[in-house]
């Protein structure tokens, strides 16, 4: 029995109707499609190796403490596992169109926290495995070192037999409320007094002084983005239905822009999202300034390498601005490698981990109503969530198949009404676009947008490159032959 973080709190408290709070992903997978029982098997088989996936919220009452994990004692896996079909032959668009139905469905908040879906009638003798799971279970970083649940490494693989599994007992709600308050009562005090480095109030003091200094000489000034146009028509209220897209790159390309133009690979990764927000924008007629951003939410993992698989959310979040109103691309890019620079100079000073752990001290009632009520209020600070989880470079295997494809699922939430989720693997980098199906129409401008977008820069990068590889292709002439006498001629002309 384990009680929530509260970070991983603050995940279940924004669930509501119309922003249902979970993560997922559709792979697709080459050759006729494993039958319902063998999936079911294997799952059973590896579950052991994640208790949570058998657990479900219990909620203290009066929400005197934060939301525990408990043994789920009508577990039942037929129900978390699912079997559904698209008419043969399918095509990315049908299943692209199904997944985004069963992703916009909320999961069963009294039951484990996940569903699988096996989907099969895919065209090219293919299938596809549709997943979801609550983000206050699991974040990005760590549902990917999951994959190990149900993927394999070499398509010989085997398994062991699936096992019994007795639930524990159940506590009392009297049990719920006494543990919680004791923890309140000690949990603050423990937590101080195991911070690292820190002798006394007035050491504690003088380390935030200097982490609001190097935040203030590092981090991009929240006055400086207040005055900042933003594209607010992006905000907006958020109901209950979806529209997914999805788009694609390979490694080569962002690599081939990033060598020749600087900056990371998601660096470019972003600069290509900036000319979809871009596009969409200008097909709109919002297009309204040469200042004008999309401002991002990006979230920053700080899970540290030992706790790689752990259960739950260690992560903090930064706030870039996309440059839309921006015409050059390699003037986008400049853009935002400078903030990006600038967030990864302030991380590295700054505790994060300490910042985020500060939640623990959050009366869980105070917790729960400032989700909610934030959430409920809408915001027009951010038009977006952008984040980029990197997979696995190996094949994987379920059941002896090969995955040919994984697209990312990220929520959206309290007025932000568009979030993309990338996710590499092997040599492509897939987008997954979703959005309120309302407010974004037109969604297929913003994935066809970030495609364009990877292209215009391969473009300026290839041609940037091509009189430098003309220039190391040319033979060296020796001095004072005739051919290093009609080059200098040349160049003197």
């Amino acid at each position: 029995m384990d009680r929530m973080s509260a970070l991983d709190a603050g995940f279940f408290y924004a669930e509501s109707e119309n922003t249902p709070m979970h993560v997922g992903s559709v792979a697709g997978f080459e050759g006729p499609a494993p039958t319902y029982g063998d999936l079911v098997r294997l799952l059973l088989s590896k579950l052991p190796l994640v208790p949570r996936y058998r657990q479900r919220v219990r909620p203290v009452p009066m929400q005197l403490g934060r939301p525990m994990w408990v043994d789920d004692p009508h577990f039942q896996i037929l129900y978390h596992v699912r079997h559904t079909a698209v008419p043969s032959p399918g095509s990315d668009e049908q299943l692209r169109n199904l997944a985004g139905r069963v992703l916009g469905q909320r999961l069963d908040m009294a039951k484990p926290l996940w569903e699988l879906w096996l989907v099969e009638g895919l065209a090219d003798n293919r299938w596809a495995i549709i997943s979801k799971v609550h983000h206050c279970m699991v974040d990005g970083i760590a549902g990917t070192d999951l994959m190990q649940l149900m993927f394999d490494l070499t398509p010989d693989a085997t398994h062991d037999e699936p096992q019994d599994w007795t639930p524990r007992r159940n506590p009392s709600d009297l049990s719920l409320v006494a543990g919680a308050l004791t923890e309140n009562m000690t949990h603050p005090l423990q937590q101080l007094m195991s911070m690292p480095n820190v002798g006394g109030a007035v050491r504690a003091a003088k380390g935030v002084a200097q982490s609001s200094r190097t935040l203030a000489q590092t981090v991009p000034s929240l006055a400086r983005q207040a005055v900042t146009p933003t594209a607010r028509s992006l905000n907006g209220p958020i109901g209950p239905h979806r529209r997914w897209a999805w788009t694609e790159g390979k490694f080569e390309e962002f690599k081939a822009v990033r060598r020749a133009l600087g900056g990371t690979v998601n660096d470019v990764v972003l600069t290509a999202i900036s000319t979809g927000f871009r596009d969409l924008l200008e097909r709109r007629g919002e297009l309204s300034s040469d200042r004008l951003v999309v401002r991002t939410l990006v979230p920053v993992s700080v899970r540290r390498a030992d706790e790689r698989g752990s259960l739950n959310n260690q992560i903090s979040a930064v706030f870039v601005d996309l440059p839309v109103g921006q015409a050059d691309p390699v003037a986008r890019l400049t853009a935002v490698r400078g903030q990006m620079d600038e967030h990864k100079r302030a991380l590295q000073a700054v505790d994060a981990r300490s910042i985020i752990s500060m939640g623990d001290f959050v009366a869980p009632t105070l917790l729960s109503l400032g989700v909610r009520a934030t959430l409920q209020a809408g915001q027009m600070w951010c038009q977006a969530v952008t984040t980029n989880v990197p997979g696995p470079r190996v094949p994987l295997y379920v059941l002896g198949k090969r995955m040919c494809s994984a697209t990312a699922y990220v929520p959206i939430a309290g007025g932000t009404r568009c979030s993309i989720g990338i996710f590499s693997y092997l040599n492509t980098m897939t987008f997954g676009i979703n959005a309120d199906f309302d407010g974004y129409p037109d969604v297929d401008v913003l994935s066809g947008g970030i495609r364009r977008g990877i292209e215009e820069l391969l473009a300026v990068a290839t041609k940037d490159a091509a009189p430098e590889a003309a220039r190391k292709a040319e033979p060296e002439s020796e001095p004072g032959s005739r051919t290093a006498k009609k080059t200098t001629t040349a160049a003197a002309r």
